[in-house]
Protein backbone atom coordinates (compact mmCIF):
# COMPACT_ATOMS: atom_id res chain seq x y z
CA UNK A 1 0.00 0.00 0.00
CA UNK A 2 1.35 3.23 -0.94
CA UNK A 3 0.11 6.76 0.29
CA UNK A 4 0.20 9.82 -1.53
CA UNK A 5 -1.02 13.03 -0.63
CA UNK A 6 -3.23 15.50 -2.79
CA UNK A 7 -2.44 18.52 -0.56
CA UNK A 8 -4.66 20.33 2.42
CA UNK A 9 -7.51 21.91 2.35
CA UNK A 10 -9.12 24.32 5.21
CA UNK A 11 -11.47 22.69 7.66
CA UNK A 12 -15.02 24.05 8.97
CA UNK A 13 -16.69 24.11 12.65
CA UNK A 14 -19.77 25.14 13.77
CA UNK A 15 -20.41 27.34 16.78
CA UNK A 16 -21.87 25.85 19.24
CA UNK A 17 -23.69 29.35 20.80
CA UNK A 18 -25.38 30.59 17.06
CA UNK A 19 -24.84 27.02 14.88
CA UNK A 20 -22.97 29.72 12.98
CA UNK A 21 -19.69 28.17 10.27
CA UNK A 22 -16.01 29.31 10.47
CA UNK A 23 -13.21 28.74 9.12
CA UNK A 24 -11.66 25.59 10.68
CA UNK A 25 -8.27 27.93 12.13
CA UNK A 26 -10.19 30.44 13.70
CA UNK A 27 -10.09 30.45 17.46
CA UNK A 28 -13.67 31.91 18.15
CA UNK A 29 -16.94 32.77 16.49
CA UNK A 30 -16.67 35.40 13.47
CA UNK A 31 -20.49 35.58 14.64
CA UNK A 32 -21.14 35.63 18.53
CA UNK A 33 -17.02 35.90 19.57
CA UNK A 34 -17.73 32.39 21.70
CA UNK A 35 -14.54 30.49 21.69
CA UNK A 36 -14.03 27.30 19.58
CA UNK A 37 -14.68 24.01 21.93
CA UNK A 38 -11.50 22.06 22.84
CA UNK A 39 -13.54 19.11 21.40
CA UNK A 40 -14.93 20.80 18.02
CA UNK A 41 -15.77 18.33 15.36
CA UNK A 42 -13.98 20.28 12.03
CA UNK A 43 -15.53 18.84 9.11
CA UNK A 44 -14.66 18.96 5.33
CA UNK A 45 -16.42 22.00 2.72
CA UNK A 46 -18.76 20.73 -0.06
CA UNK A 47 -16.40 22.63 -2.56
CA UNK A 48 -13.15 21.23 -1.59
CA UNK A 49 -10.34 23.87 -2.51
CA UNK A 50 -6.77 23.11 -1.84
CA UNK A 51 -4.46 25.40 0.29
CA UNK A 52 -2.13 27.46 -1.79
CA UNK A 53 -1.19 30.00 0.51
CA UNK A 54 2.41 29.74 2.36
CA UNK A 55 1.16 30.88 5.45
CA UNK A 56 -1.82 28.66 5.54
CA UNK A 57 0.38 25.86 3.74
CA UNK A 58 2.96 25.84 6.77
CA UNK A 59 0.41 26.26 9.29
CA UNK A 60 -1.60 22.52 7.86
CA UNK A 61 2.07 20.88 7.19
CA UNK A 62 3.30 21.61 11.13
CA UNK A 63 0.91 19.38 12.87
CA UNK A 64 -1.73 19.25 15.75
CA UNK A 65 -2.12 22.94 17.33
CA UNK A 66 -1.03 22.48 21.00
CA UNK A 67 -3.39 23.69 24.15
CA UNK A 68 -1.70 25.69 26.62
CA UNK A 69 -1.45 24.05 29.98
CA UNK A 70 -1.47 26.98 32.09
CA UNK A 71 -4.22 29.97 30.47
CA UNK A 72 -6.21 27.00 27.91
CA UNK A 73 -4.85 29.22 24.49
CA UNK A 74 -4.74 27.71 21.39
CA UNK A 75 -1.12 27.64 19.87
CA UNK A 76 0.42 26.57 16.38
CA UNK A 77 2.30 23.46 16.79
CA UNK A 78 5.67 25.30 15.86
CA UNK A 79 5.68 27.55 19.31
CA UNK A 80 6.96 26.31 21.93
CA UNK A 81 6.25 28.83 24.16
CA UNK A 82 2.37 30.28 24.64
CA UNK A 83 1.21 32.95 22.79
CA UNK A 84 -0.28 34.55 25.27
CA UNK A 85 0.71 33.98 28.47
CA UNK A 86 4.54 32.89 27.53
CA UNK A 87 4.35 29.30 29.58
CA UNK A 88 6.35 26.91 28.18
CA UNK A 89 4.23 24.82 26.06
CA UNK A 90 6.02 21.05 26.64
CA UNK A 91 3.34 20.89 29.69
CA UNK A 92 0.39 21.34 26.86
CA UNK A 93 -1.79 19.61 25.25
CA UNK A 94 -2.17 18.32 21.93
CA UNK A 95 -5.03 18.71 19.96
CA UNK A 96 -6.61 15.71 18.72
CA UNK A 97 -5.64 14.52 14.83
CA UNK A 98 -5.66 11.39 12.52
CA UNK A 99 -9.41 11.30 11.92
CA UNK A 100 -10.86 10.77 8.71
CA UNK A 101 -13.14 13.79 8.30
CA UNK A 102 -16.87 13.47 7.69
CA UNK A 103 -17.69 16.21 4.61
CA UNK A 104 -20.93 18.59 3.73
CA UNK A 105 -23.25 18.10 0.95
CA UNK A 106 -22.77 19.62 -2.19
CA UNK A 107 -24.22 22.87 -2.32
CA UNK A 108 -27.83 23.82 -2.67
CA UNK A 109 -30.07 26.53 -1.92
CA UNK A 110 -30.95 27.22 1.79
CA UNK A 111 -33.08 30.13 3.38
CA UNK A 112 -31.78 32.75 5.73
CA UNK A 113 -33.52 32.20 9.45
CA UNK A 114 -33.38 36.11 9.80
CA UNK A 115 -35.12 37.32 6.15
CA UNK A 116 -35.72 34.05 4.02
CA UNK A 117 -33.20 34.92 1.13
CA UNK A 118 -32.10 32.66 -0.85
CA UNK A 119 -28.29 31.62 -0.21
CA UNK A 120 -26.06 29.35 -1.31
CA UNK A 121 -25.30 26.47 1.26
CA UNK A 122 -21.69 26.65 1.28
CA UNK A 123 -22.26 30.44 2.42
CA UNK A 124 -21.42 30.93 6.10
CA UNK A 125 -23.53 34.06 6.36
CA UNK A 126 -26.32 35.79 4.38
CA UNK A 127 -25.67 37.62 0.98
CA UNK A 128 -29.04 39.75 1.89
CA UNK A 129 -28.87 40.66 5.89
CA UNK A 130 -25.52 38.69 7.13
CA UNK A 131 -27.33 36.97 9.21
CA UNK A 132 -25.40 33.66 10.18
CA UNK A 133 -26.10 30.37 8.09
CA UNK A 134 -26.42 27.24 10.19
CA UNK A 135 -24.65 24.23 9.41
CA UNK A 136 -25.93 22.41 6.27
CA UNK A 137 -26.16 18.30 6.33
CA UNK A 138 -23.16 16.23 6.18
CA UNK A 139 -22.32 13.28 4.12
CA UNK A 140 -22.03 9.68 5.48
CA UNK A 141 -18.56 8.86 6.34
CA UNK A 142 -16.67 5.53 8.05
CA UNK A 143 -17.42 7.06 11.52
CA UNK A 144 -18.91 6.00 15.05
CA UNK A 145 -22.41 5.73 14.38
CA UNK A 146 -22.71 8.30 17.27
CA UNK A 147 -21.22 10.39 15.47
CA UNK A 148 -22.66 10.24 12.22
CA UNK A 149 -26.01 10.80 13.70
CA UNK A 150 -25.37 13.74 16.00
CA UNK A 151 -28.68 16.43 15.84
CA UNK A 152 -27.69 19.57 14.17
CA UNK A 153 -27.37 22.60 16.49
CA UNK A 154 -29.77 25.31 15.06
CA UNK A 155 -32.72 24.25 15.63
CA UNK A 156 -33.99 26.40 13.02
CA UNK A 157 -32.53 24.33 10.52
CA UNK A 158 -35.38 22.51 7.82
CA UNK A 159 -35.42 19.43 6.78
CA UNK A 160 -35.68 18.73 3.26
CA UNK A 161 -38.54 16.57 2.04
CA UNK A 162 -37.49 16.09 -1.53
CA UNK A 163 -36.28 12.40 -0.83
CA UNK A 164 -40.28 11.76 0.56
CA UNK A 165 -41.50 13.35 -2.71
CA UNK A 166 -39.68 11.54 -5.28
CA UNK A 167 -39.77 7.98 -3.07
CA UNK A 168 -43.19 8.59 -2.94
CA UNK A 169 -43.67 9.38 -6.84
CA UNK A 170 -41.77 6.24 -7.30
CA UNK A 171 -44.29 4.69 -5.07
CA UNK A 172 -47.27 5.92 -6.98
CA UNK A 173 -45.61 5.08 -10.59
CA UNK A 174 -44.24 1.58 -9.20
CA UNK A 175 -48.02 1.20 -8.52
CA UNK A 176 -49.90 2.49 -11.59
CA UNK A 177 -47.52 0.14 -13.85
CA UNK A 178 -48.72 -2.84 -11.72
CA UNK A 179 -52.32 -1.76 -11.96
CA UNK A 180 -51.94 -0.99 -15.69
CA UNK A 181 -50.27 -4.91 -16.03
CA UNK A 182 -53.63 -6.32 -13.71
CA UNK A 183 -55.85 -4.41 -16.33
CA UNK A 184 -54.26 -5.51 -19.73
CA UNK A 185 -53.46 -9.09 -18.78
CA UNK A 186 -56.72 -9.94 -16.33
CA UNK A 187 -59.68 -11.50 -18.59
CA UNK A 188 -61.71 -9.62 -19.81
CA UNK A 189 -64.13 -11.45 -22.21
CA UNK A 190 -65.64 -15.13 -22.97
CA UNK A 191 -66.17 -16.71 -25.53
CA UNK A 192 -66.84 -19.82 -27.71
CA UNK A 193 -63.98 -21.07 -30.01
CA UNK A 194 -63.73 -24.14 -32.29
CA UNK A 195 -60.39 -26.06 -32.43
CA UNK A 196 -59.96 -24.92 -37.05
CA UNK A 197 -56.10 -26.13 -37.02
CA UNK A 198 -53.28 -28.26 -34.77
CA UNK A 199 -49.78 -28.33 -35.40
CA UNK A 200 -46.61 -29.48 -33.76
CA UNK A 201 -42.78 -28.15 -34.77
CA UNK A 202 -39.79 -30.72 -33.20
CA UNK A 203 -36.19 -29.74 -33.49
CA UNK A 204 -32.83 -31.64 -32.39
CA UNK A 205 -29.56 -30.51 -32.41
CA UNK A 206 -26.59 -32.51 -33.54
CA UNK A 207 -22.97 -31.57 -31.66
CA UNK A 208 -19.52 -32.52 -32.92
CA UNK A 209 -16.42 -31.31 -31.34
CA UNK A 210 -14.58 -28.50 -32.73
CA UNK A 211 -11.71 -26.04 -32.41
CA UNK A 212 -13.27 -22.86 -30.64
CA UNK A 213 -10.50 -19.97 -30.18
CA UNK A 214 -11.10 -17.33 -27.40
CA UNK A 215 -8.88 -14.40 -26.96
CA UNK A 216 -8.44 -11.66 -24.09
CA UNK A 217 -10.23 -13.68 -21.23
CA UNK A 218 -9.94 -12.76 -18.03
CA UNK A 219 -8.35 -15.34 -15.29
CA UNK A 220 -6.82 -18.91 -15.94
CA UNK A 221 -7.22 -20.98 -18.99
CA UNK A 222 -9.39 -24.49 -18.83
CA UNK A 223 -6.76 -27.29 -18.00
CA UNK A 224 -7.39 -29.00 -21.62
CA UNK A 225 -6.76 -25.43 -23.49
CA UNK A 226 -3.20 -25.33 -25.98
CA UNK A 227 -2.01 -22.57 -28.02
CA UNK A 228 -2.11 -20.62 -24.89
CA UNK A 229 -0.60 -16.86 -24.49
CA UNK A 230 -1.16 -15.15 -21.74
CA UNK A 231 -0.39 -10.94 -20.12
CA UNK A 232 -0.93 -9.39 -17.29
CA UNK A 233 -2.30 -6.52 -16.82
CA UNK A 234 -1.71 -3.91 -13.91
CA UNK A 235 -3.65 -1.02 -12.30
CA UNK A 236 -3.48 1.29 -9.76
CA UNK A 237 -6.39 1.37 -7.81
CA UNK A 238 -6.74 4.16 -5.00
CA UNK A 239 -9.16 5.33 -2.33
CA UNK A 240 -8.97 8.60 -1.05
CA UNK A 241 -9.23 9.97 2.40
CA UNK A 242 -9.64 13.23 3.96
CA UNK A 243 -7.41 13.16 7.49
CA UNK A 244 -7.62 15.75 10.48
CA UNK A 245 -4.16 17.40 11.20
CA UNK A 246 -6.47 18.89 14.33
CA UNK A 247 -5.35 22.65 13.77
CA UNK A 248 -8.13 23.34 11.51
CA UNK A 249 -7.12 21.90 7.95
CA UNK A 250 -6.98 18.17 6.61
CA UNK A 251 -4.96 16.46 4.79
CA UNK A 252 -6.64 15.07 1.77
CA UNK A 253 -4.49 11.34 1.13
CA UNK A 254 -4.86 8.68 -1.43
CA UNK A 255 -3.75 5.26 -0.30
CA UNK A 256 -3.11 3.59 -3.07
CA UNK A 257 -2.21 -0.39 -4.60
CA UNK A 258 -1.73 -2.28 -7.84
CA UNK A 259 -4.15 -4.44 -9.05
CA UNK A 260 -3.06 -7.56 -11.70
CA UNK A 261 -5.12 -9.69 -13.58
CA UNK A 262 -4.41 -12.03 -16.00
CA UNK A 263 -6.21 -12.22 -19.35
CA UNK A 264 -5.35 -15.19 -22.07
CA UNK A 265 -6.24 -16.01 -25.54
CA UNK A 266 -6.28 -19.66 -26.54
CA UNK A 267 -8.21 -22.92 -28.46
CA UNK A 268 -10.10 -25.15 -27.08
CA UNK A 269 -11.85 -28.21 -28.05
CA UNK A 270 -15.65 -28.18 -27.25
CA UNK A 271 -19.36 -29.79 -28.23
CA UNK A 272 -20.23 -27.37 -30.71
CA UNK A 273 -23.88 -27.09 -33.17
CA UNK A 274 -23.23 -28.47 -36.78
CA UNK A 275 -26.65 -28.89 -37.56
CA UNK A 276 -30.31 -28.34 -36.34
CA UNK A 277 -33.13 -31.30 -37.58
CA UNK A 278 -36.38 -30.25 -37.50
CA UNK A 279 -39.62 -31.72 -38.21
CA UNK A 280 -43.13 -30.40 -38.23
CA UNK A 281 -47.48 -32.02 -38.49
CA UNK A 282 -50.89 -31.45 -37.95
CA UNK A 283 -51.62 -34.31 -36.00
CA UNK A 284 -51.35 -35.28 -32.27
CA UNK A 285 -48.07 -37.69 -32.61
CA UNK A 286 -45.38 -35.68 -32.88
CA UNK A 287 -42.04 -36.75 -33.19
CA UNK A 288 -38.10 -35.87 -33.97
CA UNK A 289 -36.41 -36.34 -36.83
CA UNK A 290 -33.76 -39.67 -36.41
CA UNK A 291 -29.82 -38.50 -37.14
CA UNK A 292 -27.28 -40.46 -38.78
CA UNK A 293 -24.31 -39.53 -36.26
CA UNK A 294 -20.44 -40.28 -37.34
CA UNK A 295 -17.99 -40.96 -34.67
CA UNK A 296 -17.27 -37.56 -33.48
CA UNK A 297 -21.08 -36.63 -33.56
CA UNK A 298 -23.29 -36.56 -30.70
CA UNK A 299 -27.29 -35.55 -30.00
CA UNK A 300 -27.84 -32.44 -28.14
CA UNK A 301 -30.68 -30.02 -27.21
CA UNK A 302 -34.03 -31.10 -28.23
CA UNK A 303 -37.04 -29.04 -28.39
CA UNK A 304 -40.91 -29.28 -29.16
CA UNK A 305 -43.36 -26.77 -29.94
CA UNK A 306 -47.26 -26.97 -29.92
CA UNK A 307 -49.70 -24.60 -31.82
CA UNK A 308 -53.16 -24.60 -31.92
CA UNK A 309 -55.78 -22.43 -33.79
CA UNK A 310 -59.10 -21.15 -32.58
CA UNK A 311 -61.97 -20.21 -34.65
CA UNK A 312 -64.44 -17.53 -32.80
CA UNK A 313 -66.86 -14.57 -33.50
CA UNK A 314 -63.62 -12.84 -33.54
CA UNK A 315 -61.87 -14.60 -35.96
CA UNK A 316 -58.73 -16.98 -35.86
CA UNK A 317 -56.79 -16.91 -32.26
CA UNK A 318 -53.84 -18.78 -31.57
CA UNK A 319 -52.83 -20.74 -28.54
CA UNK A 320 -50.19 -22.75 -27.26
CA UNK A 321 -50.47 -25.73 -24.79
CA UNK A 322 -48.68 -26.14 -21.96
CA UNK A 323 -47.64 -29.85 -22.83
CA UNK A 324 -47.80 -32.68 -24.90
CA UNK A 325 -51.08 -34.00 -22.91
CA UNK A 326 -52.92 -30.82 -22.83
CA UNK A 327 -52.67 -30.22 -27.01
CA UNK A 328 -53.99 -33.97 -27.15
CA UNK A 329 -57.46 -33.03 -25.98
CA UNK A 330 -57.76 -30.13 -28.59
CA UNK A 331 -59.78 -32.50 -31.10
CA UNK A 332 -60.40 -30.69 -34.28
CA UNK A 333 -63.69 -29.92 -34.71
CA UNK A 334 -64.48 -29.25 -30.78
CA UNK A 335 -65.83 -26.30 -29.09
CA UNK A 336 -64.06 -24.73 -26.22
CA UNK A 337 -64.72 -21.75 -23.69
CA UNK A 338 -61.55 -19.37 -24.15
CA UNK A 339 -61.10 -16.18 -21.57
CA UNK A 340 -59.24 -13.39 -23.59
CA UNK A 341 -56.99 -10.51 -21.72
CA UNK A 342 -58.01 -7.44 -23.05
CA UNK A 343 -55.60 -7.63 -25.60
CA UNK A 344 -57.38 -9.96 -27.17
CA UNK A 345 -54.84 -12.76 -26.08
CA UNK A 346 -55.77 -16.49 -24.74
CA UNK A 347 -55.67 -16.38 -20.78
CA UNK A 348 -57.55 -19.74 -20.15
CA UNK A 349 -59.27 -22.38 -22.09
CA UNK A 350 -61.93 -25.10 -20.38
CA UNK A 351 -63.96 -27.38 -22.09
Amino acid sequence: MVKKSRGFIQLEWECPQCGSRNPGPVGSCENCGAPQPDDVEFVAPSERKFVEDEKSLEHAKAGADIVCAFCGTRNPATNEVCSQCGADLDEGKRRKAGEEVRQREAATIVHCPNCEAENKSTDTHCQQCGAPLAGTSLKSAPVPQAVKSRPKTSPKAKKSKTPFIIGAILLLLLCCVAGLVFFVLSPSETLTGTVSDVRWETSVDVQAEREVHYSNERGNPPADAYNVDCHTDSEEVCTEKTVDQGNGYAEVVQDCHTETEQFCSYDVTEWQVVETLTRSGDDYSPFYAEASLSADERLGNNDLNLFVTFSTEKGLLDYTPSDLSEYQQYRVGSDWTLKLNRLGGIVSVAP
